[in-house]
């Protein structure tokens, strides 16, 4: 049974890395021992090693092994014997690349289906969904496919931003975006606020935190929910 949690952020703004959701996780991963970390998506370009640490530091509070993907010889049998998993935020262009080069985005999603609990942030959470068309990131890499996960049968729009009416911006919003999305591609795309992140278990989808969605359907008007199942 599927044991997912997919956040729009790792942080909220002035809060220490993964402050809010730790009460969450701490539940989320009870009986765990070591999270095994997914590091390539490597915000701002640091080290491996020093995004792990900052994970690690992390889940220190909640008693929790962090060890990154990375520091194994062989990060296919690395997964496959991962007892819990999390991918962070970053680049999500370059955490794609980096799935399909190292022969792991396949080992990861059977790992998954099969019951190991999996975190995303950010790019982390994009990849659960159908595809990675609605990442915001910039592509500094290409990778071999935009295919992801397909955990859900959605795509995620991390850190959905609802248009500001006293901006001076006249370029394209996100929904803008989204909708130009659907011009091509017929995937529901869930738009997720800061704060707010989806738990799955099994086949059951919730929406939890401080908000709703922005959900868009193709041809259909943009709308506020909380309901994530779509047929």
């Amino acid at each position: 049974m599927k044991k997912i949690l997919l956040a729009s952020t790792s942080t909220l703004f002035g809060q220490a890395y993964l402050a809010y959701l730790l009460p969450e996780l701490e539940i989320f991963f009870k009986g765990k021992k070591t999270i095994t970390f997914i590091p390539y998506a490597r915000p701002g370009g640091i080290s491996h090693d020093a995004y792990t640490q900052i994970v690690a530091k992390a889940f220190a509070a909640i008693d929790k092994k962090v060890v990154g993907v990375h520091s194994f010889r062989n990060p296919i049998t690395a997964l496959q014997s991962a007892e819990a998993i999390f991918t962070g935020g970053g680049n999500t262009f370059l955490l794609v690349q980096q799935l399909y080069e190292k022969q792991i985005m396949a080992v990861l999603k059977e790992k998954i289906e099969h019951g190991t609990p999996y975190l995303g942030t950010s790019a982390g959470s994009n990849i659960a969904g159908v595809t990675m068309k609605n990442t915001n990131d910039m592509p500094i890499v290409y990778p071999p496919s935009f295919e992801t996960l397909g955990l859900v049968n959605f795509n995620i729009n991390a850190h959905y931003l609802d248009p500001d009416p006293k901006s001076l911006h006249n370029g394209e919003t996100r929904e803008t975006r989204i909708k130009e999305f659907h011009c091509f591609n017929t995937v529901p795309v869930v738009g997720l606020r800061e704060g707010s992140y989806v738990a799955v278990e099994g086949e059951k989808i919730e929406l939890k935190g401080p908000f709703k969605a922005r959900i868009f359907l193709p041809n259909k008007k943009p709308f506020e929910g909380k309901n994530l199942h779509f047929s």
